[in-house]
């Protein structure tokens, strides 16, 4: 399934880092900023991860909600430690699923070998629970930088 801007964002609800449920369209009258990156604690994924941490004011200021997709419950215990990155997250418990109803969850090769894994994409969810922009493969080091300005318009 391809979702395109203006798509209404597919509806989920998932455990964030502290097992408390989050449903994406209890966040509706605010945007949201829901992010998939492929394997944690890798150069480009903590680079990501601590830009929107770094950036969290910023996103405050513009009123979203910023939900992190991470590949694995594991990898997420282990980087908000090395981290210290402080935004919402979404564990593995229903991630692959949610990452499936979003399009993200694409064959991918290394070495010679296929595997599914998560594509590096980034929804921004208006108030209304509509997409208005989506940033496949994005640089980490631009995440920011892009997915602010897309809020500030």
């Amino acid at each position: 399934m391809t979702l395109n801007v203006g798509d209404t964002a597919p509806d989920f609800t998932t455990p964030d880092q502290d097992g408390t449920p989050v449903t994406l369209s209890a966040l509706r009258g605010k945007p949201v900023v829901l992010y998939f990156y492929p394997k944690a604690d890798t150069p480009g994924c903590t680079t990501q991860a601590c830009g929107v941490r770094d950036h969290r004011a910023d996103y405050t200021k513009l009123g979203a909600t910023v939900l992190e997709s991470r590949p694995t419950q594991s990898s997420r215990s282990r980087s908000s430690q090395t981290s210290s990155i402080s935004a919402s997250r979404c564990c593995r418990t229903r991630v692959h699923a949610v990452a499936e109803a979003y399009g993200v969850w694409v064959e991918k090769s290394m070495y010679g070998r296929t595997y599914m894994g998560n594509e590096r994409t980034t929804f921004v969810i208006d108030a209304d629970g509509k997409i208005s922009h989506i940033f496949r493969k994005v640089k980490p080091a631009e995440h920011d930088e892009k997915v602010l300005s897309a809020l500030a318009e």
